[in-house]
């Protein structure tokens, strides 16, 4: 796995599937995204706008997954590659769904400032396969999985319910997407003969990126990402039969989610 694990030269990272969108979101820094009582827009929309923006970057990361790394399709195996095209299949769906009730509600994807912390991302994980299974499967996509729950509260507080369905829908779905990327990244530490839990770790320190609870840990249990990887336990040598199981675990909600994927939305 050595030649996969080559580095590319860095450069300035642009999407490489684009939407056709009639306004795009003002990008700025994380600081400058407007406070929901400094937006101009309702809680249920500025909080649906949100996920939308990370919806459409996902899209964005699984095909960037895709073609950066086709040169090393042999050494991945074509299954890394349709995995990651059916995330950006499943991704496409979800930021339709946000786009439909956006609209539904009286706004559009647009209406407010958007960060580029994503993409910042893809751009310092560009040089690794590892670190990029690292970086946004199982940092990034797995934040998702412990705002979700928080999400879809604050939206039935605000009294929108077919927008926390929504919600909770998605969330739902994005656990396969995190197993997908712990899949892979076990796999490729497996190719590498490296130790998945401490690369892991090394990895995150190396591109300085940082873990923040709180953790959704039934929803990262149920995406096979083992506990001492995020919560800061002794690592020690990882059994094989523990990982045996991860992988069967994973190879089911993999299998659920494909099933998911012929749902044309929640209700």
């Amino acid at each position: 796995m050595r030649k996969a694990e080559r580095a590319l030269p860095w450069m300035r990272v642009r999407p490489l599937f684009s939407w056709n969108l009639e306004v795009e979101p003002e990008k700025v820094s994380m600081r400058e995204v407007p406070a929901p009582k400094d937006s101009a827009l309702p809680l249920n929309a500025y909080l649906l706008h949100n996920l939308a923006h990370v919806e459409l970057n996902a899209i964005d990361l699984a095909w960037d997954t895709v073609v950066r790394f086709s040169p090393w399709r042999a050494e991945l195996g074509k299954e890394f590659f349709s995995d990651f095209v059916h995330v950006a299949d499943d991704e496409s769906r979800h930021f339709s769904w946000c786009c439909q009730r956006l609209s539904e509600i009286g706004f559009n994807y647009g209406d407010m400032p958007a960060h580029n912390l994503l993409w910042r991302e893809c751009e310092r994980s560009s040089t690794s396969v590892a670190a990029r299974l690292a970086v946004i499967p199982l940092v990034q996509e797995a934040r998702g999985l412990d705002a979700g729950p928080r999400l879809v509260r604050k939206l039935i507080g605000f009294g929108d319910h077919r927008t926390s369905n929504i919600v909770s829908k998605i969330a739902e779905e994005e656990v396969a997407h995190v197993a997908v990327g712990v899949f892979w990244f076990l796999s490729v530490c497996e190719k590498m003969g490296r130790v998945p839990c401490s690369t892991f770790r090394e990895l995150l320190k190396e591109l300085n990126v940082e873990l923040k609870g709180p953790f959704n840990i039934p929803a990262r249990d149920e995406a096979g990402i083992p506990r001492e990887w995020y919560m800061g336990s002794p690592t020690g040598n990882e059994n094989r039969n523990d990982l045996v199981e991860v992988y069967d675990r994973l190879a089911f909600m993999i299998s659920m989610e494909k099933e998911n994927s012929t749902l044309t939305g929640p209700s």
